[in-house]
């Protein structure tokens, strides 16, 4: 009787530890800010540890269904699971936030593609995409607290490392192409550093500098080892990554339905050298101008400021050749009588970025034919066969044609055609 009492008290004990083990948040919203619950109270785990307790919680954590799932999606990153992890699960599919997380799923349509492609061409895990969930819930104008922007979330002062350019007209931190890439790039240096997809991770919200200071403290080389020395955003960083990556597997098993796209999926992309009006551009086309600026939303003004040396991208629904008049004389200033036909976005077709005009770029230190394409949103086998090479890096100060020769400006349909960019740069608020 004695022992059947023992064995009630830890079970009794067991749970309510379990029920302890929750980040110390209230949350009003779908991360008010960024996608992240207010964990800023230091979670603090409970004293009592005793052998029996600890004994139960890793039997009850290794015979979880939770854990089998993450183990069949294992890949490049390890992906624990833990009552850390599950907390963040358990608050992700709730009741409250199902609605809101279905429609983060339909965005996926739109965005994954984009970041897998960057992700591919820089040798990036493919699951670290799930990042720019917890970073910004794929708002490309979202901005934190301290200044954080775009999906992925990068400070300025990290952003200008990165290539990201930053001025009175553009915010590049807002374009989910240069800023994926960019996030590569961080993300890609940091596992240099590191050896490790977690701590690289982790750095990508509190710095470089704050993953070695923890290391040092705890003498260990693992993110669940120097956990406690992290900032106490940080400590909830990766097991959010961990448990975004689950729902969005396994939304079905919790009654989450994905909400249909809002995004248009089939696009062009043109280059433009001249300042444009996004409102002249979308009244040529018919099409509604926030859509359009919710394509390109690095144009803070709504205004490209392209230039000869300097051309910029547009992002454009795709258009049918009746529209091809109307679309060249926008991008040459012209004035002209719309089409009258609204475009209907679809939500099931996959993305198509192709080439439009014949400019060209000089190359920088550093920067190989995959950053080059990802620039001006072409293919890199594209980008060879117009400059006739099949070196694996550019020169320095030598000149590259972006796009299809003697292409006029707002043809379309140049080069080919990167359908379905799927299958496939920090960072977030250091």
């Amino acid at each position: 009787m004695k022992k059947l009492f023992t064995i009630i008290f830890c079970v009794a004990t067991f749970q309510s530890l379990t029920s302890l083990a929750q980040p110390a948040y209230t949350d009003t919203s779908l991360y008010e800010e960024n996608f992240r619950p207010n964990y800023m109270q230091s979670y603090r785990p409970a004293a009592v540890n005793t052998p029996v307790i600890t004994q139960l919680k890793q039997i009850s954590y290794q015979n979880s269904p939770y854990r089998t799932r993450l183990d069949a999606i294992q890949g490049d990153v390890q992906l624990d699971y833990n009552e850390f992890v599950q907390a963040y699960i358990s608050n992700y599919t709730s009741a409250s936030r199902r609605d809101e997380m279905g429609r983060i799923i339909g965005l996926t349509k739109y965005y994954f593609p984009i970041y897998e492609k960057a992700f591919k061409d820089a040798g990036i895990p493919d699951e670290i995409k799930y990042l720019s969930i917890v970073e910004s819930a794929l708002n490309p104008n979202a901005v934190s607290r301290v200044g954080a922007t775009g999906p992925w979330q990068f400070m300025y002062s990290t952003a200008k490392i990165y290539g990201l350019d930053m001025n009175n007209y553009v915010d590049e931190r807002r374009d989910p192409i240069q800023a994926s890439y960019a996030a590569a790039a961080y993300l890609r240096d940091a596992y240099q550093e590191f050896g490790d997809w977690l701590l690289a991770i982790a750095s990508y919200n509190c710095g470089k500098n704050s993953v070695e200071r923890a290391m040092q403290q705890a003498n260990a080389v693992d993110f669940w080892s120097i956990r406690q020395y992290l900032p106490a955003e940080t400590r909830g960083y990766v097991p959010a990554f961990i448990a975004t990556m689950y729902v969005m597997k396994y939304h079905n098993e919790h009654g989450i339905v994905p909400q249909a796209c809002n995004i248009t999926l089939n696009t062009d992309t043109v280059m433009v050298n001249k300042f444009i009006s996004l409102n002249n551009i979308a009244k040529a086309l018919s099409i509604d101008v926030n859509q359009l600026s919710l394509l390109n939303p690095s144009y803070t003004k709504r205004v490209i400021n392209g230039t000869t040396k300097a051309p910029r991208r547009i992002v454009i629904p795709q258009i049918g050749k009746e529209q091809y008049p109307q679309l060249y004389a926008a991008l040459n200033g012209e004035v002209v009588a719309p089409i009258q036909k609204v475009y209907t976005p679809q939500p099931e077709e996959a993305i198509a970025i192709t080439a439009k005009t014949g400019t060209s770029h000089t190359v920088k230190r550093g920067e190989t034919y995959s950053i080059i394409a990802g620039k001006y949103g072409i293919d890199e086998e594209d980008l060879r066969i117009w400059n006739n090479v099949k070196g694996k890096k550019p020169l320095p100060g030598q000149k590259l044609k972006v796009s299809a020769p003697n292409l006029a400006a707002g043809a379309t349909k140049a080069g080919k055609e990167l359908a379905a960019i799927g299958s496939a740069q920090g960072a977030g608020g250091n």
